[in-house]
This record gives C-alpha cells, structure tokens and sequence, in this order.
C-alpha cells in the first residue's frame, strides 16, 4: 500500500511518499481502509521526535474510512462499516489525566497517512452520518481536545465570556464552533484579517487584531474562561483579560514554552489554570454526540492528495491555513 512515510533524517527531510507493507488485524482489532486523514501540529512535531536511527514510520493521527477486515474477537464493529478513527490510545474511562501507557496513534504506532491502518477496534467509532469523508478525516484530535479544554477542564457554561487567542487552527475553530454550540459569547485574536474575517463568519462575537491593545479592543471586557494553547507569546495578555476568579485552560505552547508571570497578580486575582491534553474514549463519544446534536461540520481549508504531502506539511507550517488541512485518499 501507498502512505507518507518518515525515516531517515529529521525534520520534512525525512517524508517519502512510497509502499509499505499493509497489516492484517489480529485478536481484537480491525483494519480500515482509509477515505480520508488530517493533518496537525503534532504531525510537524513528531518529525523530529521519532529519530533518523528507528524504522520507519507511518505518521498521522486522525482518519476515516471503511472497515473491511476484523480480527478474531471483534463484535462491536464489522466489515463495510463507515468509521472515524479516535487516535488516542488506552485511555477510556474520563479521568484527571491521562493513564499510564497512553499513547496516540501516528507514533509510536503507525499512523493514518496511508491507504489502511490496523487499530484496536475500540478505536474504530461510527462515523456521524452529517459528515462528508474529508470532515469526518480531519475531526478526531483537534476536536476531541478541544471538546475537553471547553467542557471536561473549562466546565463552559451558556452565557460565559470566552477567548481564544490565535484563530485559524484547526483546534482553535472547533474551540470557538463548540463554545457557540455551547451559548457561551466567544472572543478571537489574529495577526490575519482573513483568519478574523472567518472567525466572525463562524459565530465569533468580536475578532480583534492580535498586535493590539487586548483591553482597549474588548472594551474591558473580562472572560470568564480563556483557552490559551499559544504560549509564551500570549499568555500574559490571555492572563490579563480575565476577571478575577476566571479560569485559563492551556495545552500548547507553539509559541514557546516557558512563561514568567507575576504571582502575586495570579493570586489575588483567585485564577484558575488548568492544564489539559487530547481526551479519554468517553469524552470522544461525548463529543460526536455533542456535533451531531448541533449539526457541526469541521472547517477544512484544504484537501490534497496523499503524494502532495510536503505541500500540506509547509501549509501548516507557515501557519497558513483556516481551520483543518485533509488528504483525501483513494
């Protein structure tokens, strides 16, 4: 079978495109031929995580398609069902962190940037009916930590104020698509005009320039809840726009990683920061409830083809996408 493939060196310099052997699914797993995958920053990370000396590696995490082989054991799902992958592996019950042993797929594991993928079928889920192949290939891990920092960690309410700084992710679309979902008022920052620009098509209450007075553009309005995955580059300024006794919610830091912040305002203020990280089998099920409940389809910006995998990698790298990119895959 075809998959984009990382081995070699580090970095895109190690991205082929070429046959690996397709897996046949043993006790309790299944194999899915795959109609569609996402991309995410994790894909850019683990480029450099899985190193020049290990075999090579099918990366990506997030997928759907067709099941069309199960292993001995496997009732809960058959052959020719329609199917989204959930990429996290080991972690079922919801609980206050991940358990030992978790692991996402796409490394150490295969991944889903290939025509099949052998997972355990408890991680093959009914694909929503609602969703197209390329929004259904997309939707598992931006979603599914997004569903999390709002719901599980952030206990979003109707009526809250919240922001979410840096729109344009895919993440950061399902986070501003779910609080409006959720009736919560929802405030964006971007350098980019056209990324403000969609962010108010998508339901934001008020998209303000990210090099501007984060006060004076909300009117001094505080949040009530801020979903900060930026980092070093925003989190203060995220810090400073919530009302005493708010919460901030973090899980990124493409941005850096290291922030120095004054304690003194932290706890007078009464904040809450809570940290948080993709999500439990629960919690995914929550989340397909929740956009088929609200009729939800997940922004793509793009779709390519498997082989134009260096094109979809410098896409995301440049930051230049709004919303998910998708390989749709024959």
């Amino acid at each position: 079978m075809k998959a984009v493939v990382h081995e070699g060196q580090a970095g895109m310099a190690g991205l082929t495109y070429r046959e690996m052997e397709e897996g046949l699914p043993s006790l309790g797993e299944v194999r899915v031929k795959l109609k569609a995958a996402g991309l995410n920053h994790r894909d850019l990370f683990v480029l450099h995580r899985h190193k020049e000396n290990e075999p090579p590696l099918i990366i990506g995490s997030d997928g759907a398609g067709i099941i069309d082989a199960v292993g001995e054991g496997v009732t809960s799902v058959q052959v020719g069902d329609e199917v989204i992958i959930n990429p996290g592996l080991g972690w079922k019950e919801n609980s206050d962190a991940p358990p030992a042993g978790f692991e996402i797929v796409g490394l150490p594991f295969h991944g889903t940037f290939a025509e099949s993928i052998v997972i355990p079928a408890e991680n093959a889920v009914l694909k929503p009916q609602h969703l197209s192949w390329e929004e259904a290939g997309v939707l598992s891990l931006a979603a599914l930590t997004a569903y999390r920092a709002l719901f599980t960690r952030g206990q979003i309410k109707e009526g809250m104020n919240v922001l979410i700084p840096g729109i344009g992710s895919g993440v950061a679309t399902f986070l501003l698509q779910f609080a409006k979902a959720a009736g919560a008022r929802v405030f964006v920052t971007s350098r980019s005009e056209a990324k403000r620009q969609k962010a108010i098509e998508l339901g934001a209450d008020k998209a303000i320039a990210s090099e501007s007075d984060w006060a004076e553009a909300l009117d001094n309005q505080k949040m009530d809840l801020v979903i900060e995955f930026v980092g070093a580059a925003t989190f203060n300024q995220s810090l400073n726009q919530l009302r005493k006794g708010g919460t901030i919610v973090t899980f990124g830091a493409s941005a850096g990683d290291e922030v120095t912040m004054n304690l003194r305002t932290f706890f007078y203020g009464q904040f809450n920061m809570l940290g948080t990280t993709m999500g439990s089998s629960e919690e995914f099920d929550e989340m397909l409830q929740f956009i088929e409940k609200h009729n939800i389809h997940p922004v793509v910006d793009h779709v390519y083809p498997l082989d134009q995998c260096e094109q979809a990698f410098t896409r995301l790298d440049k930051a230049e996408q709004i919303g998910k990119i998708a390989f749709a895959i024959e």
